[in-house]
């Protein structure tokens, strides 16, 4: 998806672009999959789907799930490519925390807060304190800052200041936030209000969540960018395999596909296109789980996020619950999709992911991928091949989007112009379906 929405905003700026896919399908390893008979082929499961699942083709199931932040970039992204013509959004129902092998929802705001079973009463006027804290938090007012430094401070010394105790700085960290580890406590803290205040600011937008999800599924948004492209000129061709790529004194030349050679200047793909340029950093577990009833504790959502912090399980990284369904067209009438992802840290992924499947249950189908994650071994400057990084466990788009803005950077030495093109945007233009 990262190459697609590059291409997008490449041909946008003038340049021309040619899009080379060797699948039959947008969106490569992210793709979304139907009829439901292809999933089951693709992992190997030899029996046909039951018939209690309904007919294939009303199934849309996506292979790395994610959902985008209302307020977020990936949504700037959209509206001002104009993509957003293409598509529909739904709002997510609901955002929850795991604590203690229970689930709760995240609260985000000062009200909340003051409802929530997270905290007892104390700590919940400290959480309030702290939240109104970083709602009034101005980088560039002295007078808000309360005697926090955001280049100095860090998150973790914040967290004292209010007295936080250790599960609000849990959920606080991994649920608003959204760190996939505890790493960030030492940093100064401006970044962690920053991403609070984004979480904030997406809540408040539409109400329940601050997650939008596309109906038919995410792979509607590398097809909403193909058409982007096609209108400012670029082409796209599927199911057109990449045999070599064409490098002359140290820097890509061109493309040689089925004895043909297309010519360019710089190359953006995808890992698995470049094996001898990218070494590998880790892996990640998904499980696609197919359910008849939506998830328990969750106030009967059809669509959600849950968010295990490593704390409450005795890990480095978080374990990730994202949940959707027939309202979203992405699966047959009553039926619903969850998948759980994490960072692999053991030799035996599937126990690790454990915690996540005993929320789901009962589970009727399960299809189970360990993926490699890869990053490129140079920035692409000397080669102008730039790479993306691997999807991670995340549920969410914020470090896609970091990785399109460090790709875009790379390319064109200037990443102010994206930047300011971005923040002309205001997200209240979305269509959504609510």
């Amino acid at each position: 998806k990262n190459e697609c929405i590059l291409s997008g905003i490449m041909s946008v700026n003038g340049k021309k672009v040619l899009h080379m896919d060797r699948n039959p399908y947008y969106g490569g390893e992210s793709s979304s999959i139907t009829p439901l008979e292809e999933l089951y082929k693709r992992f190997g499961i030899s029996d046909s789907p039951p018939e209690s699942m309904g007919r294939g083709r009303d199934w849309n199931v996506d292979l790395i799930p994610k959902f985008l932040m209302a307020n977020g970039q990936l949504v700037k992204m959209l509206l001002y490519t104009e993509v957003t013509r293409y598509l529909d959004f739904k709002v997510v129902e609901g955002s929850f925390v795991y604590k203690g092998g229970k689930i709760y929802k995240v609260p985000s705001t000062e009200t909340e807060a003051l409802a929530s079973n997270l905290m007892g009463m104390f700590e919940k006027r400290r959480f309030r304190k702290f939240l109104v804290f970083v709602a009034n938090f101005d980088e560039n007012d002295p007078k808000t800052f309360e005697g926090v430094d955001p280049k100095l401070t860090t998150m973790g010394d914040v967290y004292k200041k209010f007295d936080l105790g250790q599960d609000v700085v849990d959920f606080t960290g991994h649920a608003l936030a959204l760190y996939r580890t505890d790493d960030y406590l030492e940093q100064p803290c401006l970044e962690t209000i920053n991403r609070i205040k984004l979480y904030s600011e997406s809540l408040a937008r539409y109400g329940k969540s601050p997650y939008l999800y596309p109906l038919y599924g995410l792979g509607e948004l590398p097809q909403g960018f193909a058409r982007l492209s096609a209108i400012y000129g670029g082409t796209y061709m599927l199911n057109k395999p990449v045999d070599e790529i064409v490098m002359e004194g140290g820097h890509v030349v061109g493309v040689k596909s089925e004895g043909e050679v297309a010519r360019c200047k710089q190359l953006i793909c995808d890992p698995s296109y470049i094996p001898d340029r990218v070494h590998k950093v880790g892996q990640v577990i998904r499980v696609i789980c197919v359910l008849s009833h939506p998830i328990k504790n969750t106030n009967d959502a059809n669509s959600c996020q849950i968010i295990i912090p490593q704390n409450q399980v005795n890990r480095k990284s978080d374990i990730y619950v994202c949940m959707i369904s027939y309202a979203h067209n992405v699966a047959a009438q009553g039926k619903y999709i969850a998948i759980a992802s994490t960072t692999v840290e053991t030799s035996d992924p599937e126990a690790e992911i454990e915690p996540a499947l005993e929320l789901l249950e009962p589970i009727d189908q399960k299809f189970v991928a360990i993926s490699d994650m890869y990053e490129l071994t140079d920035d692409g400057t000397e080669s102008q091949i730039f790479a993306s990084r691997s999807y991670d466990a995340t549920t969410h788009f914020e470090t896609t989007c970091n990785d399109i803005k460090d790709i875009y950077k790379r390319m064109t030495g200037n990443l102010k112009r994206f930047l300011i093109n971005f923040h002309e945007v205001s997200p209240t233009v979305l269509r959504l379906l609510v």
